[in-house]
């Protein structure tokens, strides 16, 4: 006997992941824009006239991202302009095939786009890293490197807000990995919805933060939009691989509890007496951190020194308070391709500094290009 819809006449094709309701082609796509859109209006994410640098990979979470950012944009009038922004991390074989979705993208839904790249700002490709470390803690360096180079290409393009992939399931993830690192600083910022460094940075906002990842899935199949779907040659020994194995057989017995997880994480209260990091700027590049070198700049200094473990795991005292070496002290960065002098001064004046002309990055370039375990710092699609 076939199964109807629960909100039309037609005959269901799916059951949804989330809630168990039966829903047809049409009344799942008007039902899965629709909860993005209310997450949006509900969190107060942009506002009209804003620049919004959208976390392109060319993955399933970042192109249907972009696709609904398209359509809401048009459909509610939110007077965006939305511009796709890639990071390049150097992974032969994965990243570059990655980034050809992503360029057809852009001419897919007409949106600009701009790449940064870790052998520009860094000097270093993750090829080159994997073959200097080993296939162990690479995503540390993946996931902090990355971190910056999304700041680094916002600023770029003079974006207001970036907007990530970030799903429902990979949130879930962040809370229990964070609970079992002990990690109370993270824990208790993982759940937000927009998230910013500090004032003088970008605001990260998660528009598919409420949203599973398997709804996800069936509707870029439905839709047939073009993703690349290949997992990262570099990430199957991920600590966050774990986390998710834990999710999937949690959602297999209550399908709920990736949303309990999320909630839950929100209403944690953390000790008023518990002590937080101190987050202040990098004295070398002048990135936000809470020690007076950014973790950057230590992973940076043990790969250009030949010591790669340097900055695995809990970073010495001598290296949080005077530096990795005296060439701290004059505020001369000898790590990166930034080679910046920059000292002092505001967050966006500094990565300006970085990646303007510094870095062979020049902001007229076409558009169209710690702790124990050891922090898995990735993120799934951006």
């Amino acid at each position: 006997m076939p199964l109807f819809c629960d909100l039309c006449p037609e005959k269901a094709i799916l059951k949804r992941p989330k809630n168990g309701s039966k829903l047809c082609k049409n009344c799942f796509f008007y039902m899965f824009e629709e909860e993005i859109h209310q997450t949006i209006i509900s969190g107060n994410l942009f506002s009209s006239g804003e620049t919004v640098a959208i976390g392109a990979s060319g993955g399933k979470d970042s192109t249907v991202l972009a696709y609904i950012m398209k359509l809401l944009n048009e459909k509610y009038d939110y007077g965006l302009n939305l511009v796709l922004l890639s990071v390049d991390e150097g992974i032969t074989g994965y990243r570059d095939d990655s980034l050809e979705t992503v360029k057809r993208n852009k001419e897919q839904y007409s949106l600009p786009l701009k790449i940064v790249s870790y052998q520009e700002l860094y000097n270093w490709s993750m090829d080159s890293i994997v073959r200097q470390i080993g296939m162990k803690n690479n995503c540390t360096f993946c996931g902090v490197f990355r971190r910056q180079a999304l700041d680094r290409g916002a600023n770029l393009i003079k974006a207001d807000k970036i907007c990530t992939g970030h799903n429902a399931d990979d949130i879930a993830e962040t809370v229990i990995m964070n609970i079992l690192r002990g990690d109370i600083a993270r824990l208790r910022r993982c759940t937000a919805i927009t998230t910013c460094s500090d004032d003088d940075g970008i605001p990260r906002c998660k528009p598919l933060k409420y949203t599973y990842e398997k709804e996800i899935v069936m509707y870029a199949y439905f839709k047939n939009l073009d993703y690349f779907s290949t997992e990262c040659i570099y990430s199957p020994n991920a600590y966050r691989g774990y986390a998710r194995a834990y999710i999937k057989d949690l959602e297999q017995v209550r399908p709920s509890s990736i949303l309990d997880i999320i909630h839950s994480g929100e209403v944690m209260c953390i000790k008023e007496e518990t002590k937080m990091p101190v987050q202040t700027h990098c004295e070398r590049c002048g990135y936000i951190s809470s020690n007076k070198l950014c973790k950057a700049c230590i992973l940076l200094e043990g790969l250009n020194k030949g010591l790669p473990k340097l900055g695995i795991g809990k970073t010495p005292k001598t290296y949080r308070t005077e530096g990795v070496s005296n060439s701290s002290e004059s505020g001369s960065c000898t790590n990166c391709a930034c080679k910046s002098k920059t000292k002092t001064g505001t967050r966006n004046g500094a990565l300006n500094s970085v990646v303007s002309g510094r870095a062979g990055i020049t902001a007229s370039q076409d558009l169209n290009e710690t702790s124990n375990p050891p922090v898995d710092n990735s993120n799934i699609d951006f």
